[in-house]
């Protein structure tokens, strides 16, 4: 027989469930950082990073490319530095990603790289574990005349957690970056990426809601093959691109993208796409990156 406390503890849990919400919105944002070290770096992330973390609390979710953390004690200390620790200062997400070690070398995988995938997440909504997957491929070291992008310095690839805005409301959540450089191999491996990570959400995303953001490297104007790369991939996984559903103007083709697809459990909807390029500046009106952070507002509905 359960006690008068068992009966009041199942019949708050019932009030609760009845006051969850059905829908919501909120904003996401897609943002390579350009967190290189310095002398690597598109930008100055010494300088530009703590500006970046507090603008950060503006969005619900948050999913960055190129931000690592900083090793301690860090083994090349006055040489090698990098800024993940300045990103996460201060964001106040109650959840965030745990940043993916650097390797410095010591990946049998990979044994060029020399930082991890870069690929972060802050988040107001709780997600489970974080999957990391680099590519199978990569083209480009130092030596850049190749017209490569220094690529197989990076485990660079593709992360995947499940975000959970209510009971019932789950939705897999995906951060990517893709292969730079304007080589044929370049162009190659940027179209087998893209093979692979739509088999990686056919076999573990199947049947599940999902928003996908990050730096794609691809450039899909007409003419581009590209946009055939981009395409194949959207048609293979069910997802259509944000600019797709949404007026985008002139930003239509841009390498930041955000994609999204609906499941039998939620709705996901696209209801406006943004560049926030005068917000993400310093006081001397410098860029804060070398991309532009890319802002979309999504509702969600359970069905």
């Amino acid at each position: 027989m359960k006690s008068a406390r068992s009966y009041l503890w199942f019949f708050g849990l019932a009030i609760l469930g009845c006051d969850e919400p059905r829908t919501g919105e909120f904003d996401a944002l897609a943002y390579n950082v350009a967190g290189l070290p310095e002398a690597l770096s598109g930008s100055e992330p010494l300088t530009n990073t703590p500006y970046i973390s507090p603008l950060l609390n503006d969005y619900q979710l948050v999913l960055v490319q190129e931000s690592w953390q900083t090793p301690i004690p860090n083994p090349f200390e006055g040489v090698f530095r990098v800024y993940h620790e300045l990103l996460v200062a201060d964001a106040l997400h109650p959840y965030k990603s745990v940043s993916a070690p650097l390797p410095l070398g010591s990946n049998p995988v990979r044994p060029t790289a020399l930082v991890s995938d870069g690929l972060n997440r802050f988040s107001n909504s709780p997600f489970g574990d974080l999957t990391r997957v680099a590519w199978t491929g990569c083209f480009g070291g130092a030596d850049q005349s190749d017209r490569g992008a220094a690529d197989c310095l990076a485990m660079k690839g593709f992360s995947k957690a499940t975000h959970v805005f209510a009971t019932g409301a789950e939705v897999d959540v995906y951060n990517l970056h893709g292969e730079a450089g304007s080589s044929a191999e370049d162009q190659r491996l940027s179209e087998a990426d893209f093979v692979q990570l739509a088999a990686f959400i056919n076999a573990n995303s199947s049947g599940k809601a999902i928003i996908m953001g990050g730096d794609t490297n691809l450039h899909t104007e007409l003419g581009n093959p590209d946009r055939a790369t981009w395409q194949t991939f959207l048609n293979a996984t069910g997802l259509s691109d944000v600019c797709g559903v949404v007026n985008c103007g002139s930003d239509n083709n841009r390498i930041d993208k955000f994609a999204f697809r609906s499941s039998a459990q939620v709705t996901i909807q696209a209801l406006s796409h943004l560049f926030e390029r005068e917000k993400f500046r310093r006081p001397d009106g410098a860029a804060l990156s070398d991309h532009d952070a890319l802002k979309v507002r999504f509702r969600w509905t359970k069905r």
